[in-house]
C-alpha cells in the first residue's frame, strides 16, 4: 500500500491528471447542485428500520418477491406499472419518507428483482402477492397506491382481500375498470392493439420498449422536454422483466374487468390521471373508475402523459401528500 504521507516518487501520470481534473470539476459543481436539490427536511435516521435495504418474501407458490421498505410513520404501499419495477416509485418514496411516512414497494412477480414464475401471472396472482407483502410486514392502516397495471393490482387486492388493513387508496393513470373493447365496453381499445404489443415483445422487445417509452412519457409530443435519461431508465427497467411474464401480463392488464372490485372500495380514494395519456385513455379509465368508487376524488392533469409520476413528479407528490394528510 502506498504511504500517503510521502509524495509519489514519480511524476503525475496523464491518467491521474485527467482524473484529478474531472474530480475537481465535479467538486466545483457540487455546491450549486446541493443548494438546488437540498430536501425540505432530512431523511430519518431509521429510514430502513435497521433492516437490509434489499429484502424478499416467499409466497405460497415459492415465488420470491423483492420489496423495499423505507422510513417510519403511516404506511404507504406502491404497486408499479407494466413492465417496470418498484424503482419507478423512487421519486414518490423518497419524498414521502422525508415527510414522515413509511413507504413500501415491491417488484411484481416476473418483474425487476422478483423471480420469474410460469404461473399466476394474472391479476389474482398479483393481488395475492401484494397481500403477502402486506401480511409479512404486518402493515396496517395502509394507503395503497397503484400506477397503471399497479392500479389494477390495488383494485383486485381490495376486491379479494377487503380493506381491513387499508386506510385509503390512490389510482394513478390506472387501467380499471377494463381496457379492452367489448360489447359492454365499446369505448375500449380493440384487442388488436394488445395483440400488437405481444407481437412486438416477441419480435424485438428491446426496441419495442425504446419505442414505447416515447408514448409513455409523451416524448413524442411537440415541445416535450423529457430527458434521454428518463427514456433510458424506462428501457432498463423494462428489460429486467421476464419475457414470458411481460407477455402474460398484457392479458392481465388489458382484459381483466375490475368493475366489481371498484364497487367494493369503502375507503377514501384519490384518482389521478393525465388528460393526454396515450397508453390508458383517460375517458375509458379514470373517468369511469371515479364514478364507480363511492366518494372518489379525481384530479386530471391537462396535457399530461401516462408516466406522470416522472413527468409531473412534484405535482403528483404534492397531491399525494395533501390526500394522505387530509
Amino acid at each position: 500500500m502506498q504511504d500517503i504521507s510521502k509524495p509519489p516518487a514519480v511524476g503525475v501520470s496523464r491518467r491521474d491528471a485527467l482524473l484529478g481534473s474531472l474530480t475537481a470539476g465535479i467538486a466545483a459543481g457540487l455546491p450549486a447542485v446541493a443548494a438546488a436539490k437540498t430536501p425540505m427536511q432530512p431523511l430519518p435516521a431509521t429510514i430502513n428500520h435497521g433492516k437490509q435495504a434489499m429484502s424478499t418474501i416467499t409466497t405460497k407458490d415459492g415465488t420470491e418477491i423483492y420489496y423495499k421498505d423505507w422510513g417510519t410513520g403511516p404506511v404507504v404501499t406502491f404497486s408499479h406499472g407494466w413492465p417496470l419495477n418498484s424503482d419507478a416509485w423512487d421519486g414518490q418514496m423518497l419524498f414521502l419518507a422525508q415527510h414522515g411516512f413509511r413507504v413500501v414497494a415491491h417488484d411484481r412477480r416476473g418483474h425487476g428483482r422478483s423471480s420469474q414464475p410460469t404461473s399466476e401471472n394474472d391479476m389474482n396472482g398479483y393481488a395475492d402477492d401484494l397481500a403477502a407483502v402486506i401480511e409479512a410486514l404486518d402493515l396496517r392502516d395502509a394507503t395503497l397506491v397503484g400506477h397503471s397495471t399497479g392500479g389494477g393490482e390495488v383494485a383486485r387486492y381490495i376486491g379479494r382481500h377487503g380493506t381491513k388493513r387499508v386506510a385509503k387508496a390512490v389510482l394513478i393513470a390506472a387501467v380499471p375498470p377494463v381496457m379492452v373493447k367489448s360489447a359492454t365496453n365499446p369505448e375500449g381499445l380493440p384487442i388488436e392493439a394488445f395483440d400488437a404489443i405481444r407481437a412486438g415483445l416477441v419480435k424485438d422487445r428491446s426496441q419495442f420498449y425504446r419505442d414505447l417509452a416515447l408514448q409513455f412519457y409523451g416524448a413524442n409530443r411537440p415541445g416535450s422536454n423529457v430527458s434521454q435519461g428518463t427514456l433510458d431508465q424506462f428501457w432498463l427497467w423494462s428489460m429486467q422483466a421476464g419475457l414470458l411474464n411481460a407477455y402474460e401480463c398484457v392479458k392481465a392488464f388489458s382484459e381483466t374487468d375490475f368493475t366489481e372490485d371498484l364497487k367494493k372500495f369503502d375507503v377514501p380514494t384519490l384518482v389521478l390521471h393525465g388528460e393526454d395519456d396515450q397508453i390508458v385513455p383517460v375517458k375509458d379509465s379514470a373517468v369511469k373508475s371515479a364514478r364507480l368508487i363511492k366518494g372518489a376524488k379525481d384530479i386530471y392533469y391537462p396535457g399530461a402523459p401516462h408516466g406522470i409520476t416522472a413527468t409531473h413528479q412534484d405535482q403528483v407528490n404534492a397531491d399525494l401528500l395533501a390526500f394522505l394528510k387530509a
